[in-house]
């Protein structure tokens, strides 16, 4: 039985070795700490269990003392001649007392039965939980995988732009493509420039080849107000329509999925330099295409396992 409980605890540490890598997304860290507290329980179970122990073995020698106590009085009662009657009622005492003690001591075993059976499904719920994470762990590392290969696709086929006008990287798991407006618009016009076209129809034919992708085209303006009486509103319309000038000419001009893109402005809320500068404002007034793997599959796995 100790064997067995030993090789249950050396199953128990590969175990927790194994789940102490990290992982990041709200249902991951819920089943990481599902996991833990189920470790906690088993060290409260091997706690248990060795109180168990001791009490068994505090048990089992009380009965061997309490055997050669018998053994003693049995060849006594010839050679000192006591009592037979007073020695029956002490042979009778510590026979009950044996008896309770045996009771005891079932009692006891019948727990520590319990108790292994109550590890023996910790351990198979860990193990279980073990390849959920891991499961999620490669679900993950292969989004990542895709995500590295299409930066590499993208940074080579926009390779020869100025990096000032546009821009590739990799940002929270998501590949971020940022075009100027100087690159993209004239100043106020929500039409695509002839220069603008030649980097979408080079990301297009990227894009073709990954269906798996979800495509964000985000509009980014300053904070200079429109003039009223113009063609736009304001900044929020501006920048919608340039998102969807850009929509079209991916999906119409250069037939990209239009099931994988989402068009939307963002207006001036989202700046990435100073707009008191003339030099931050003309950065802040751009073009984001958002390439981003689906996680369909992962939420998939996290609601299943729920």
């Amino acid at each position: 039985m100790k064997v067995s409980f030993f090789k249950s605890m050396s199953l128990l540490v590969v175990v927790v070795m194994l789940g102490s890598c990290v992982v990041g997304k709200k249902k991951f860290v819920a089943e990481e700490n599902r996991r833990k507290s189920a470790e906690e329980q088993i060290l409260e179970l091997k706690d248990i269990i060795a109180m168990r122990d001791n009490t068994i073995s505090e048990l089992e020698s009380i009965i061997s003392g309490l055997e050669r106590q018998i053994a003693h009085l049995e060849t006594d009662t010839t050679r000192l001649g006591m009592d037979i009657r007073e020695t029956q009622r002490i042979l009778m005492s510590n026979m009950s007392q044996r008896e309770q003690l045996d009771a005891m001591l079932r009692a006891q075993r019948e727990t520590l039965a319990q108790m292994d059976a109550m590890l023996k499904n910790k351990i198979e719920e860990l193990d279980e939980r073990e390849r959920i994470i891991n499961d999620l762990r490669a679900t993950i590392q292969a989004q990542n995988d895709m995500v590295s290969n299409l930066l590499g696709q993208v940074t080579s086929a926009l390779t020869g732009f100025d990096s000032e006008l546009l821009s590739v990287e990799m940002r929270d798991g998501k590949v971020y493509v940022a075009m100027s407006n100087e690159l993209m618009f004239r100043s106020g016009s929500a039409e695509v420039e002839q220069r603008g076209r030649q980097p979408l129809a080079l990301l297009a034919e990227v894009l073709k080849n990954h269906p798996e992708i979800d495509i964000f085209v985000e509009g980014h303006t300053d904070n200079v107000a429109i003039r009223p009486g113009g063609r736009f509103a304001d900044n929020w319309d501006l920048s919608v329509i340039r998102a969807t000038s850009i929509v079209r000419i991916l999906t119409v001009d250069h037939n990209v999925n239009p099931m994988q893109i989402i068009a939307s402005g963002r207006s001036e809320y989202f700046p990435v330099d100073d707009n008191s500068t003339a030099d931050g404002r003309a950065k802040n007034r751009r073009t984001e295409i958002i390439l981003a793997p689906r996680l369909d599959k992962l939420f998939q796995m996290l609601d299943e396992h729920q």
